[in-house]
């Protein structure tokens, strides 16, 4: 399933986003910049020392990042140009702008690409494992923030000509197939 919104192809795929192919990958991380598990893990199990390494070297400077925040590493041992680390909200309820917090994150996450003249990105389901948002209500944060950021900008500003949601779980890519058709 795919659609196009200007002029950006948007797909949905179910596999492993360490083996995606692509430019550039976003990783759902924690504030520290630990790797942890499920995606997270994935990618600095993949990626090697060198991800961890310069994760440390972000919490020296600057102590981590926030909620809805994103920050850039290189890939490690993957096959990327870099990988772009972002924190999810933890659920709450949705009484404590859970879902404006996700919203951020992908927002701050295509800001970072697009200053970074990527082409093609690929999205984790961010915040729906151990931090448990409700996988309904984050795929549909996830594609109304993408669709809503690249329909704001001008085409001229967009270095991005894909963004990939790639799913771990089928029940998740089938929620995004789903979603995603509803927008075309």
């Amino acid at each position: 399933m795919q659609i196009t919104v200007n002029r950006i192809v948007l797909t949905v795929e179910q596999g492993d986003i360490t083996a995606w192919n692509g430019e550039m990958i976003v990783n759902a991380s924690n504030s520290g910049l630990y790797g942890g598990g499920g995606v997270d893990g994935a990618i600095h199990r993949a990626g090697g020392p060198r991800i961890a390494e310069e994760c440390a070297e972000i919490r020296c400077r600057q102590g981590g990042i926030l909620p809805g925040e994103a920050a850039l590493t290189s890939a490690g041992l993957l096959h990327f140009r870099g990988v772009i680390h972002t924190v999810g909200p933890i659920w709450k309820g949705g009484s404590a702008g859970e879902a404006v917090v996700l919203s951020r994150c992908y927002q701050s996450s295509l800001d970072l690409a697009c200053a970074q003249g990527v082409q093609s990105l690929a999205f984790p389901n961010i915040s729906t494992g151990i931090y448990n948002f409700p996988k309904e209500l984050a795929c549909r944060t996830a594609l109304d923030s993408v669709i809503q950021y690249v329909r704001g900008k001008d085409p001229a500003e967009l270095t991005l000509r894909r963004i990939d949601f790639v799913c771990f779980e089928q029940d998740n890519a089938e929620l995004y197939r789903a979603e995603l058709e509803a927008y075309s």
